[in-house]
């Protein structure tokens, strides 16, 4: 028996490991192709034609057989269509793809500095007060305190020599993510609506996995609002749409309405201005010149509507004119809420970080 080898170098990768990265390139193309098994593959053959991603031990239609093996992709009516396993696995992918770019230190890098009576144990301590559980107890420190007052022969614990640790309690959260589906999410030649759909899948597959007693809705507006399902993202196309953000701002506080006392809020990724509003008498009016005063004030006048049912409005814009800086900036400030202006290779990042640091609150007792 003979054996072939070649050189090791620390980017070599194993068999699975290519595997696991072809797989993950072929969600992130059904992603691109709104849910379209057969044109995410006619794209990996094109990449195989243009930069070998494939080879012997592994051409495309191994990795076909592989996917129908593991349940992500089934035929039907002579074409391959994802499975509800398929769909997972796409929202998996994303998570572990929006992970994957995060800065070392970047989730909960933006805590609040209160503490006080919570569930999740921090390495700070503090004096006990009344109230205070005694499993958070800090033994160590409890009796350091006591030898320091009185010294080892007169051992007798009291009251102020107790410390317990400091806590914090992540509390229930509801969000609604806000998709821009309007024409702007393509035009140019420049594809915001992959990276924004890619975001949204990642973003449920963490509420799913972390925290599934939370509440996540989907809302994609253009010319009207509407509610979508999780299951319904990889399909998302944009559309001839005008930008109503008016309509998915309503249709987005609706929701959280129902929600009870917990914390609302809206993430909302965008690129364009508001274009469209539904008048009084319910027909659409739109404009697309410019920032139109009728159609700004208003979608201002629902910003503040959310700030007075208090719900936030974290906005994401992937794109930079000074004019639409100025609206998004006027909309934060009637909100008083967040705007950040990402590219679309840190969307994610600015998304993940935002959404777990306001899901994680410290209470104090008083």
């Amino acid at each position: 028996m003979t054996f072939e080898y070649s050189q090791w170098t620390a980017t070599s990768l194993t068999d699975e490991q290519r595997l696991q990265n072809l797989m993950q390139l072929f969600s992130y193309m059904v992603i691109k192709t709104s849910g379209d098994v057969e044109e995410a593959l006619e794209w990996l053959r094109e990449l195989a034609r243009q930069y070998g991603i494939f080879d012997e031990n592994m051409t495309l239609e191994d990795l076909i057989e592989k996917l129908k093996e593991l349940g992500i992709v089934e035929e039907i009516d002579g074409s391959l269509q994802l499975t509800t396993r398929g769909l997972q696995r796409l929202r998996k992918d994303a998570l572990n793809e929006i992970f994957s770019s995060l800065k070392k230190g970047g989730i909960g890098a933006h805590e609040n500095p209160a503490t006080g009576a919570g569930v999740n144990r921090l390495s700070e301590t503090k004096k006990w007060t009344f109230g205070e559980q005694a499993t958070n107890i800090d033994l160590t420190a409890t009796l350091t305190n006591t030898f320091k007052r009185d010294g080892i022969d007169n051992f007798q614990i009291s009251e102020e020599d107790l410390e317990v640790y400091e806590t914090e309690q992540s509390t229930s959260c509801a969000t609604v993510l806000m998709v821009d589906i309007s024409h702007s999410m393509i035009l140019y030649g420049e594809d915001r609506i992959t990276p924004a759909k890619q975001v949204a899948m990642a973003l449920s597959e963490l509420i799913m996995q972390k925290y599934p007693k939370d509440y996540l809705a989907l809302v994609v507006f253009g010319d009207e609002a509407k509610l979508m399902s999780i299951a319904e993202l990889p399909f998302l196309n944009v559309g001839p749409y005008h930008t109503n953000t008016r309509a998915g701002l309503q249709l987005a506080r609706q929701l959280l309405r129902r929600c009870g006392n917990v914390n609302k809020q809206i993430f909302m990724i965008t690129d364009g201005k508001p274009s469209a509003i539904f008048d009084d008498s319910g027909r659409l009016y739109k404009n697309s010149i410019g920032l139109d005063p009728r159609i700004v004030n208003k979608t201002l006048d629902e910003a503040v509507t959310c700030r007075k049912e208090k719900v936030t409005i974290s906005t994401f814009m992937v794109a930079r004119d000074p004019y639409l800086i100025d609206f998004v900036e006027e909309l934060t400030k009637a909100n008083h809420g967040r705007a950040y202006y990402s590219t679309l290779d840190h969307l994610g990042e600015f998304i993940f970080v935002d959404y777990i640091r306001n899901r994680r609150k410290k209470f104090g007792i008083s």
